[in-house]
């Protein structure tokens, strides 16, 4: 493969500021008006001291992770996450990953990775993010065109 994929390969950080927009605009993008995830005085009435990203802006945070790091052949296969502290207004997720099984297939015109990445996003009071995201990378083999 042109672009070589290794088990114990670290995937550079990335950094996502959290703002209210950002917050909001996943929660309406997913359609989930829950109350929690735009309107501050309720979600401070249920207990939160702000508003909260929901687990799909998540979800969508960590494949692009993925993928912007694999580029545009990566297809993910398999998301599976659990979320920790809560991502509120005024803090930074960092997401980091580790490349942790790789498989690769080759035939007369497509090389295919298989890397099974583990993925996790702190923000300033925790892990906000862990799991492991499949991914298939494929590159031409060079072989019959």
């Amino acid at each position: 493969m042109s672009r070589q994929v290794r088990a114990g390969e670290q995937l550079p950080p990335l950094e996502i500021p959290i703002t209210r927009t950002l917050i909001v605009a996943g929660a309406i993008a997913s359609r989930d008006y829950q109350d929690v995830h735009h309107d501050a005085e309720l979600a401070r009435q249920k207990g939160s001291p702000d508003i909260f990203m929901n687990i799909l802006t998540t979800n969508g945070l960590v494949g692009r992770y993925i993928t912007d790091h694999f580029g545009p052949t990566a297809v993910l296969r398999k998301v599976a996450i659990r979320l920790g502290a809560p991502n509120y207004p005024g803090d930074t997720m960092v997401l980091t990953g580790t490349v942790e099984e790789v498989t690769e297939e080759t035939d007369a015109v497509t090389a295919t990775a298989t890397a099974t990445v583990k993925v996790v996003g702190a923000n300033g009071i925790g892990r906000h993010v862990t799991g492991t995201v499949t991914v298939t990378v494929s590159v031409p083999s060079g072989g019959a065109r």
